[in-house]
C-alpha cells in the first residue's frame, strides 16, 4: 500500500510517489518559487501564442528539423480546446489558447535540453459542447461523432509520421469525447504506442482549493470565472478587460450536492457531464457566458495551477522516454493482437529502407 505524504490542510495529503511529491512541493512553494518555475518554462510568454511562430508546432517546424527532433523526443502534445463565449470581459478562444500555451512552456522546458517535444496545432478549435451550451452566441458546436473522427485521423497521421506517443492535452468540457476518440483509435488499429488524454485542470485539481480549503480561491473553478479569468490575466492580458466583468451565478432546478463541478472540488456521486436536467441551459440561466466571479480574477493565483501542470507534463513526458527511448513503444504481443510480423514494416522509421505507410494497413473492425 501506498505511504502518503502528509500537508498542513488536515485534509490534504499526497501520495508517496513522484507525481505526489512534485504536488506537495507545488503546493508548498511560495510565490518567489512559483515565479522561478513558471519562468523556466517561459512563462508568460513576451511573444503570446506562438500558433504563427517558426519551429513551434509541427506544421511550422522546417521538415528535415522535425525529422531530426523526433529521433531525440518522439512525444507530440495535440492541444484540444474550444471556441465558446466566456464573457463580455475576454475572448472566445480562451480553451484554446490555455492549453496551448501550456503545450509550448512545456515545448521550450525541453528544447533547451535539446530535445523539444512536438506539438501539433490544434485540431479541435471548436470543439464538442455538453447539451446546455446549445443555443449560446459566440459558442460553435462541433458534432461529436465528427470531432471523434477528426481527433482519430490526426492520432493516425501523427503515428504514421513517427509520434507513437501522443498526449491529448484538454482544455474543455468535452472530455467524453476525447475519451472515446482515443478507446476507437486503440481498438480500430491497434497500433503500439503510449495514448493519453488529459483534462489538465483535473489533473492539479488540488491546485485549485477555496481557501476554506487551504488554498487561495475565493470560489470553486466553474466557467470564465475567478479561476479562468486569472489565468487569462497571467498568459494573455491583452484579451481581457476586466471592466467588463460580471458576476452570475448559475440557476438550479433540483437540489444541490450531486453533480460536482469543474476540477471535482467536492468528491460528489457524478460529475457536471453526467447529467442534463439538473440545471438550466446556459442561454436561459447564465446568458453572459460566465459562471462565478470573474471580478476577482488576479494574474498571480494562477500561478501555481500552471506550475503545476508544467512541471506534471514534464515528469510524465520524462518518465515515458525512460521506459521507451525514441523509436521505442511497447511490444506488439502486450498491446495489441495484430501479428508482430505483420506490424513490423509499419513500425519501422517512416521513410526509412522496409518501412511501410500505416495508410496501407487494414483497420480492424470498429467495434
Amino acid at each position: 500500500m501506498s505511504n502518503w505524504l502528509a500537508t498542513t490542510q488536515p485534509d490534504l495529503y499526497f501520495e508517496d510517489t513522484p507525481v505526489g511529491r512534485m504536488k506537495k512541493e507545488i503546493w508548498e512553494a511560495d510565490e518567489a518559487r512559483l515565479d522561478a518555475i513558471l519562468a523556466e518554462y517561459g512563462i508568460p510568454a513576451p511573444g503570446g501564442c506562438e500558433w504563427a511562430k517558426a519551429g513551434s508546432y509541427i506544421q511550422t517546424t522546417i521538415r528535415w528539423q522535425l525529422e531530426e527532433q523526433r529521433r531525440k523526443n518522439d512525444v507530440v502534445i495535440i492541444p484540444v480546446g474550444s471556441t465558446e463565449l466566456h464573457g463580455a470581459h475576454t475572448v472566445s478562444a480562451m480553451d484554446t489558447l490555455f492549453v496551448s500555451m501550456i503545450a509550448e512552456g512545456v515545448r521550450r522546458y525541453f528544447a533547451r535540453q535539446g530535445r523539444p517535444v512536438a506539438l501539433a496545432l490544434p485540431p479541435l478549435m471548436y470543439g464538442s459542447h455538453p447539451a446546455h451550451h446549445i443555443g449560446m452566441p459566440g459558442t460553435i458546436i462541433v458534432r461529436e461523432n465528427v470531432a471523434r473522427e477528426l481527433l482519430i485521423d490526426v492520432m493516425l497521421g501523427l503515428w504514421n509520421d513517427g509520434f507513437r506517443k501522443q498526449i491529448i492535452l484538454n482544455n474543455h468540457g468535452q472530455l467524453w469525447v476525447l475519451e472515446s476518440a482515443l478507446q476507437q483509435f486503440v481498438k480500430r488499429y491497434q497500433l503500439p504506442g503510449i495514448y493519453r488524454v488529459i483534462d489538465w485542470h483535473r489533473a492539479v485539481r488540488e491546485m485549485w482549493r477555496t481557501k476554506d480549503r487551504g488554498g487561495e480561491w475565493e470560489t470553486n473553478f466553474i466557467h470564465a470565472d475567478e479561476a479562468e479569468t486569472s489565468l487569462g490575466l497571467l498568459l494573455f492580458p491583452e484579451m481581457v478587460d476586466m471592466s467588463r466583468a460580471v458576476e452570475t451565478e448559475p440557476k438550479a432546478l433540483l437540489p444541490g450536492g450531486h453533480m460536482d463541478t469543474a476540477v471535482d472540488a467536492f468528491g460528489r456521486p457524478s460529475r457536471w457531464s453526467e447529467s442534463e436536467g439538473h440545471a438550466a441551459f446556459e442561454i436561459s440561466g447564465t446568458p453572459e457566458g460566465v459562471v462565478g466571479k470573474p471580478t476577482l480574477g488576479e494574474a498571480r493565483k494562477a500561478k501555481r495551477p500552471l506550475a503545476a501542470i508544467l512541471r506534471y507534463l514534464t515528469l510524465l513526458i520524462e518518465e515515458w522516454l525512460e521506459a521507451f527511448p525514441p523509436g521505442k513503444v511497447p511490444a506488439t504481443t502486450d498491446v495489441s493482437l495484430r501479428d508482430p510480423q505483420e506490424l513490423e514494416p509499419y513500425l519501422r522509421e517512416p521513410m526509412s529502407p522496409g518501412w511501410k505507410s500505416v495508410y496501407g494497413l487494414p483497420p480492424i473492425l470498429d467495434l
